[in-house]
């Protein structure tokens, strides 16, 4: 033992390793509540430390009876309370339907005939990491009318690429998460869009990225009592193919954590013409399906950028149509690859024809 070597001076200073061990983690804790301008107060609200709340199902139950249904924002697309994913290809609106879906919550109006039950003046944030302020105001601008009339609790923040000091935040994570909510408390908003997931992180198709990301924003949602639509772009994807949530870039994390999503598609058998559809619901009904989708338009009326609802269709219908070559374009491109001097199975790969009819064919 370490207190035989001991003198009786050394004894009044000595601590075994284990106090010593104590004493650490009791200051790291207390410098960690610091940072977050906490106290050790914490610790006696079980709500506001305990990771996971266990309670019996009866319980649940009970604490829910009574509460009213969310609320409507977009239709089924998007319910209150909800963190719903917009995503499509680039150049296909998503940013347009989301400053019309921020503007219509904000005034109090539906968006087409899609159902809006928020009360006007619903105070919603748009963060555009896309577009910087000219660029967003010359969409909504028309020399003879002017700019248009948002709602007054519609706000939009974008980045200020002035505030790129290494000195104010430990990593760039954290220093977005607290703009992000500076921004909420600011304006105490109701809702938030983000425009887009990509620039919140560079990695989304990983699930090493994706994952943290999406706890975050959950966090946030659940912390401010949000309605929170995330924009997002989808990788390039095969247009014969009908749209699923494997077609959203960091597809499987990203869906397990939102509550609802759903994609806008290009019809690619009707000129100008949209849809959208439902890839995933938690709380609504499964309404505009393969079998229904809703049907849109980008329409420009004096300085009103915004979707038009055409009525609905079966998804099917404007997939691209997939070329297939005939038997006797099939056989000319065998003869000629053969000519090439290409073999049976390298043939068959190029040209998807069995190499027992090769065989028929090229003799």
């Amino acid at each position: 033992m370490i207190e035989e070597f001991l003198t009786e001076a050394d004894m009044g200073s000595y601590r075994p390793p284990v106090i010593e061990a104590i004493r650490t983690q009791v200051r790291k804790n207390s410098d960690r509540l610091r940072k977050y301008g906490l106290d050790e107060s914490i610790y006696l609200d079980p709500q506001k430390t305990d990771l996971l709340l266990v309670k019996t199902a009866g319980d649940w139950m009970k604490q829910e009876y009574g509460k009213p249904m969310p609320h409507k924002l977009f239709g089924d697309f998007w319910l209150e309370g909800e963190l719903c994913i917009l995503f499509a290809d680039t150049n296909l609106g998503k940013s347009i339907l989301a400053v019309q879906l921020g503007n219509n919550l904000a005034q109090g109006v539906c968006t087409g005939n899609l159902n809006n039950q928020m009360d006007a003046q619903t105070r919603v944030l748009y963060i555009d990491f896309e577009m910087g302020s000219k660029q967003f105001e010359s969409r909504y601008f028309d020399r003879q009318w002017g700019s248009f009339p948002f709602g007054q609790t519609f706000y939009r923040a974008e980045f200020n690429p002035e505030a790129e000091n290494p000195a104010l935040y430990e990593n760039y994570g954290d220093y977005l998460e607290n703009a992000i909510t500076a921004a909420i408390i600011k304006t105490k908003a109701q809702v938030l869009i983000i425009d887009n997931l990509t620039y919140m992180a560079s990695g989304t198709e990983r699930a090493g990225e994706a994952l943290p990301l999406m706890k975050k924003l959950k966090a946030i949602k659940a912390k401010y009592k949000l309605s929170l639509l995330v924009l997002a772009h989808t990788p390039k994807r095969n247009a014969t193919q009908p749209i699923t949530v494997n077609d959203l870039q960091g597809s499987k994390m990203i869906m397990n954590f939102c509550d609802s999503a759903f994609a806008i598609g290009k019809s690619h058998t009707r000129a100008d013409t949209l849809y959208l559809k439902q890839v995933k619901h938690r709380s609504s009904k499964k309404l505009y399906d393969e079998h229904n989708v809703c049907l849109c338009r980008i329409n420009r009326e004096l300085s009103d950028l915004h979707f038009v609802f055409d009525g609905y269709a079966q998804e099917r219908q404007h997939l691209k149509k997939e070329v297939r070559e005939t038997r006797a374009q099939q056989k000319a491109k065998a003869l000629l690859l053969k000519g090439q001097g290409l073999t049976y199975r390298e043939i068959c790969d190029e040209t998807g024809v069995a190499l027992s009819t090769l065989s028929r064919w090229l003799g």
